[in-house]
Order: C-alpha cells, then sequence, then structure tokens
C-alpha cells in the first residue's frame, strides 16, 4: 500500500492512537495510491469526441426549436469587405473552419453563421460593432464556447465575433495580486500565470482549459472554488466593455474600494453577451495555499453527505475550499465511458472535501480528525486522501469529468439548480420515478457548499417526449422551494423563457428596459437570455 501522504502528515496519522484504533478495527480509510492516469479534460476534447468521424449532424436550432428570426440585415459582400478593411487576414468565411464555432460543444444546438470575425484589441471590437449597429447586423460575441446553455453560438446567421486573439495579459501586481487581462485570455492559461506568482484565480472550472475570462465574466460562472472565494461579482474589480454602437465603455479600474455612483460592472457581469462585449477583466486573485489536502469518500446515503457537510464546515472552519458530491451514477458513467478507476468501495453517494491553506501540518491534523469523526459516527463508509498534487488531480478528475462522461452517454437534457441543501437531491430522486425507462440515466452531481444541483438526464436521442416529461415540471419544482433556475451556467438560449420561474414580472420588466436603453437595436446576442417581449 502507497501512502500519498508526505513524511511529516504520515507521522501526524499513525502517532494519533484514535487514528491507529480506527484503521485496526477495519474502517476503510485508506491512504492508496491511485491507479488512475488520465488527466483532467477540457470540453474541447469532448468536442473533438463528440464531433468524430460518424457523428451524426446536429440539427439546425430553428429546426429543433420555436424560434423565428429577428428582421436583422444579413451579411453582404460589402459587409465583409468593410470587417477586412477593420481586421485584415481576421476575418473567416471558409465554412468548415465556421462548422465548430457553429455548434455548442455539447452539440446540442447549431447555428449557420457565413462569418467569423478575430480582433486583437478594443479598438477593433468597436469598429466591427459600429458597423454592426449602422447595417442592423446581429452580432454573437463568443469565448470558449463551453457553454451549457446555447449562448455561446449563433442561433440564425448572426455575426460571430470571437475573443480568442484578445489573449494578453496586461498588468499583475505582485503584492496586491490585482490581474489586468483581455477577455480572451484561457482560464487554465492565467492560472499557470499567477500561481508562477505565488497567487491563484479565484475560480476553477472543469472547462479551465477553453473557457476565456471574459465568458467566464459574462455567464458569472461559479465552479469549484465558490464556497472559498465566493463569485466573480465580488472579484471583479473593473471592466472594460464595449457597447452595442461602438462605444467604449472605460471601466477597468484595479481598486478595491470605488464608491463613486452606480456601479456599473455589476450590469455586464452575468449578461451574457446581450449588453456589451466584454474586452478586458480587472479580478482580484487570492495567495497560492501552501498546502492543499483532498479526501474522497464514500457515504451510504444523502443524508449522511448532509452530515459529513456539516461536520466538515464546523471543524475545519477556514481552510475547508470545496466540498463537493456525486452518486453512485456519476462515479458509473465516468468509468464506463472515461476508464477512471474509483478509489473507494462503492456506494451510493460519494463525496470530495477540499482544504487550503498555509501549513501542511496544521491543515493535515484538522483534516485527520474530521476523517476520524465521520468514520467513527457512520457518516462515512470508506475514504481516501492525497497530498501529492498529481494524486489530487486524480481524485478532482472523478468529479471534473463527469460533464465529458455524460456527452458520451447520448443527448444530455441539462439542468442547473439552486435549491435549499436539505432539498438538493430530492428532485433526482423524484424525476427518477417520473421518467421511468424513457431516461437512459438520471443523475445528480455539484456543489453542496453552494446549494447548486447539476441534474442531468441522459438519452439515446433527443426525444421531445422527454422534454415535455421534464419542462416545465423541473423548473415549476424548483420554483416551489423557492430556489433557481439557473445557478451558475446563465439562461442562454434554452432558458430564457423560465426566467419568470425565479424572477418577479417586474424585475424581467426592468431587464428588457435596461436591454432597451444600452442595445436598442437589439444587435447583441439576440435570441438570448431575456424572453421575447409580447
Amino acid at each position: 500500500m502507497l501512502h500519498l501522504v508526505s513524511r511529516c502528515s504520515a507521522r501526524l496519522f499513525w502517532a494519533s492512537p484514535r487514528w491507529r484504533r480506527t484503521y485496526t478495527q477495519g474502517a476503510s480509510l485508506r491512504l492508496k495510491w491511485l491507479g488512475c492516469p488520465h488527466h483532467r479534460c477540457s470540453p474541447l476534447a469532448c468536442r473533438e469526441y463528440s464531433s468524430a468521424s460518424g457523428s451524426p449532424e446536429v440539427m439546425l436550432t430553428p429546426e429543433r426549436y420555436p424560434v423565428q428570426r429577428l428582421p436583422f440585415s444579413t451579411v453582404s459582400e460589402e459587409d465583409v469587405a468593410a470587417f477586412e478593411c477593420i481586421i485584415p487576414g481576421r476575418v473567416v468565411t471558409d465554412p468548415e473552419q465556421l462548422e465548430a464555432c457553429n455548434v455548442d460543444w455539447l452539440r446540442s444546438v447549431r447555428g449557420s453563421s457565413k462569418v467569423l470575425l478575430r480582433p486583437q484589441t478594443s479598438e477593433e471590437v468597436s469598429q466591427i460593432l459600429r458597423h454592426c449597429c449602422k447595417r442592423n447586423l446581429a452580432v454573437n460575441p463568443q469565448g470558449g464556447n463551453t457553454g451549457m446553455v446555447g449562448g455561446s453560438v449563433p442561433v440564425f446567421d448572426e455575426v460571430i465575433l470571437s475573443t480568442a486573439l484578445m489573449n494578453k495579459v496586461i498588468s499583475f501586481h505582485d503584492v496586491s495580486g490585482i490581474l489586468v487581462c483581455q477577455a480572451g485570455c484561457v482560464l487554465e492559461e492565467l492560472s499557470r500565470y499567477v500561481q508562477e506568482r505565488d497567487f491563484i484565480m479565484p475560480l476553477d472550472l472543469g472547462a479551465k482549459g477553453s473557457c476565456h475570462m471574459g465568458g467566464n465574466v459574462a455567464t458569472n460562472a461559479g465552479g469549484l472554488r465558490f464556497l472559498r472565494y465566493g463569485s466573480l461579482r465580488g472579484t471583479v474589480l473593473g471592466l472594460e466593455v464595449v457597447l452595442a454602437d461602438g462605444t467604449i465603455l472605460n471601466c477597468l479600474t484595479s481598486l478595491r474600494k470605488d464608491n463613486t455612483g452606480y456601479d456599473l460592472k455589476q450590469l455586464f457581469i452575468g449578461s451574457e453577451g446581450t449588453l456589451g462585449v466584454i474586452t478586458a477583466v480587472s479580478i482580484l486573485c487570492p495567495p497560492r495555499p501552501k498546502a492543499v489536502n483532498v479526501a474522497f469518500l464514500g457515504c451510504p446515503g444523502f443524508a449522511e453527505v448532509l452530515q459529513t457537510f456539516s461536520t466538515c464546515k464546523g471543524m475545519l472552519g477556514e481552510i475547508l475550499s470545496a466540498f463537493e458530491f456525486m452518486d453512485a451514477e456519476c462515479m458509473h458513467l465516468v468509468g464506463q465511458h472515461l476508464h477512471l478507476t474509483n478509489p473507494v468501495q462503492e456506494s451510493p453517494f460519494y463525496v470530495l472535501v477540499e482544504t487550503s491553506g498555509s501549513s501542511a501540518g496544521h491543515d493535515a491534523e484538522k483534516l485527520t480528525s474530521v476523517l476520524e469523526q465521520v468514520l467513527n459516527s457512520g457518516l462515512v463508509s470508506d475514504g481516501t486522501m492525497a497530498t501529492d498534487q498529481k494524486k489530487v488531480q486524480m481524485l478532482w478528475a472523478l468529479r471534473e469529468r463527469i460533464t465529458e462522461a455524460l456527452s458520451r452517454d447520448g443527448y444530455v437534457f441539462k439542468y442547473d439548480i439552486s435549491l435549499p441543501v436539505e432539498r438538493l437531491y430530492d428532485l433526482v430522486v423524484d424525476l427518477r420515478t417520473r421518467l421511468g425507462p424513457r431516461a437512459k440515466h438520471v443523475v445528480g452531481y455539484g456543489h453542496l457548499g453552494d446549494g447548486n444541483l447539476h441534474l442531468n438526464v441522459t438519452a439515446e436521442a433527443f426525444s421531445q417526449e422527454l422534454l415535455g416529461a421534464l419542462e416545465p415540471y423541473v423548473y415549476a419544482w424548483t420554483a416551489e422551494q423557492r430556489g433557481s433556475v439557473s445557478a451558475e451556467h446563465g439562461l442562454g438560449f434554452k432558458k430564457k423563457n423560465v426566467l419568470h420561474y425565479s424572477k418577479p414580472p417586474e424585475a424581467v420588466r426592468l431587464m428588457q428596459q435596461l436591454k432597451g436603453l444600452l442595445d436598442p437595436k437589439g444587435i447583441l446576442n439576440p435570441y438570448k437570455t431575456l424572453p421575447v417581449q409580447a
């Protein structure tokens, strides 16, 4: 049995009489080698798999969903020539190159854009939008195209405005930890950049290898560090945004305190590209933890998952940085489709607990005490722990790659909802009974510490009958619990018409008024986020 703990941590474990007693009495917390060579996978890898030779072509969005094209202009040869003058050599009209940008990575929606623009500066974005506004051309801003709700691809023939070449770090202050970067910077590359300077990004996502910082902000992405560092609404200090008419709104402050007037950046965080195109971001990065520990545990029931969470909050305090859960169906799928190894004995539920702190010995001792407590009380039936970075990543892969495994299981109906934690899993149980054999799998996983459930239903292919059984049932059920129909993925195209389940009519009306004020022609990411006004 190869232990994953450092010598110091191992001494702490074996020096503890309670730990020795727990172990020798047969409790199954094992610090063993995880024989899983797989690494984290970005959604782009999933897209390569899904679009492999022989995969069926994705149905055009207007053919699958009841949506009518709004009276925008169509792109002419003169428009293409004008774009070529603004960004020479970076106007793409080749259908083969456009194919990937027209389809979301889940391969559930497909647009028919004929033009992809790749600006490098905010001024170029400004000129492009000025031309599109004048010509009444609809624009689809696109980052890494890793969204879950169809918000990052065209619905019809909108011009695709990609931020992929806007990938420069503008500045980083190694005392304050404030990073200023262009919107097209990939999250994983930013993470490496700041880690080399002893800081970390305040958000972490399974799509980190592909997603862009601007897209993260535009969708108000949550992710795996939300429990410790909060939302982007708190860590983003400033934005540079180009409005629909080409106006550059420079609110790219690096101040942590600025109480002058309205906080305009909050309008664009979570607006999904419907109010303006984010071109640069100023964000506060926390110091890099000196010690990271991860425990992966099996629980006999969801009640025990909740009690384990309460125990961890009470005993770990400030070093608790993540608490994720997944059900047995999720574990089955990552094993079946990705060949990942379950490091513990089979259980109805699994939890991943991460601690991040400044003292390896102190943190390991606290986590050891927690593990002893949950084992002795029967809350946990089995578990394993890692401190080595490679083994930590192996444990995290079991949670982060669930989305990839689901995408290989068939068509996926995805729901990202917030609920009171005590009711978090009830909807999964309810749906398994309601759907029966019509669904291939009904799974639940997510960020328990944030009350965020990722509910996924897989089928062999898209089914209108199955969709009818799911919607609006899922949204009405969520509304009855006073939950949110979108916890972190946004509304995009797929969820725009269910906004009223989480917001009152007065709030929806005010949102539509703000959209009309900032984008009177409605050219920015149309058909997304807000319901069509009657």
